[in-house]
């Protein structure tokens, strides 16, 4: 166990809440690869197990948060408000708290104590214009592994030296990472869901759609229709996003016939306050966010 002695002699103690859920496995996986202290927890039995045939040694949750300098809370946004109730009132005054995904912040549910450091960082996974040279950057979809990524992080708690700590902590467990960028909660919020998942992750699973239509219903051979989709694909992110090239004319009307056809006219209301509550409401499964 981690003592004030470890601590002011350098050593940084790390406490992963839900070390054996799909996110506290991969940053676990990273945490141990550095200098820092890991204590991992998980309230699960079959969790526990899968730590230790890893060859980590458990650690109980109210213990290990009582002694960390970080408390990384790997857990599903809809259970951050219970965890951080139970635990939160057991940190250290100056403790950063570490959620992954903005969601609970936002919506008021994180348990308030005004001297500790709620830090939330999420992700951006690797670009799709990523330069890989590896064949383990481009099996690394995901991040975390091999492919650099960047990651987006909020704090506002004003605490220069806490944001370093954070900052050094988030490296770590996303590694590797290429920059880390600061915003407000409501602007990682905006990112996440309202850019990455409402519209970015939904645009994917419409493009899944349309194969399944073009072989299934129209005909087209599988082998045929994936190859030019995944190809156009890049081509259009790369012109839209990037500026690459330009889209023949032909294409700009075949574009704007889709516009017309397959979006609505007030879709960007998406990025008005009132829908943002609307969406983290039905993702957390509560009546509404906090103001």
């Amino acid at each position: 166990m981690a003592t004030e002695t470890d601590n002011a002699a350098g050593t940084t103690t790390i406490a992963v809440i839900g070390a054996a859920g799909k996110m506290g496995r991969r940053v676990s996986d990273n945490l141990v690869a550095t200098d820092h202290r890991t204590l991992f927890c998980e309230a699960s039995e079959a969790g526990q197990e899968h730590i230790r045939t890893l060859g980590r040694e458990v650690t109980d949750s109210r213990e290990a948060v009582a002694v960390a300098d970080v408390v990384i809370l790997a857990v599903p946004d809809r259970v951050l408000g219970p965890v951080s109730a139970e635990l939160v009132p057991l940190l250290r005054p100056g403790t950063v708290v570490l959620t992954l995904d903005p969601a609970a912040a936002y919506a008021g549910l994180l348990h308030e104590r005004q001297d500790v450091h709620y830090v939330c960082a999420h992700p951006c996974h690797p670009s799709v214009f990523l330069e890989r040279t590896t064949a383990e950057e481009w099996a690394d979809t995901f991040g975390g592994i091999a492919a650099p990524q960047d990651v987006v992080a909020a704090y506002e708690g004003g605490d220069p030296e806490r944001q370093r700590l954070a900052e050094e902590v988030i490296r770590a467990m996303y590694a590797p990472v290429l920059d880390v960028h600061w915003v407000t909660v409501k602007q990682l919020a905006v990112l996440e869901p309202t850019l990455v998942e409402t519209i970015a992750c939904m645009v994917g699973a419409l493009l899944t759609e349309a194969l399944h239509e073009t072989v299934h219903t129209v005909g087209v051979p599988e082998a045929a229709a994936r190859a030019m989709l995944l190809g156009h694909t890049q081509v259009a992110l790369a012109n839209t996003l990037k500026g690459s090239n330009p889209f023949s004319d032909a294409c700009l009307i075949a574009m704007d016939y889709g516009r017309e056809s397959i979006v609505r006219e007030d879709w960007k209301k998406v990025f008005d306050d009132g829908e943002l509550d609307t969406v983290i409401a039905r993702m957390l499964q509560i009546d509404g966010v906090r103001r």
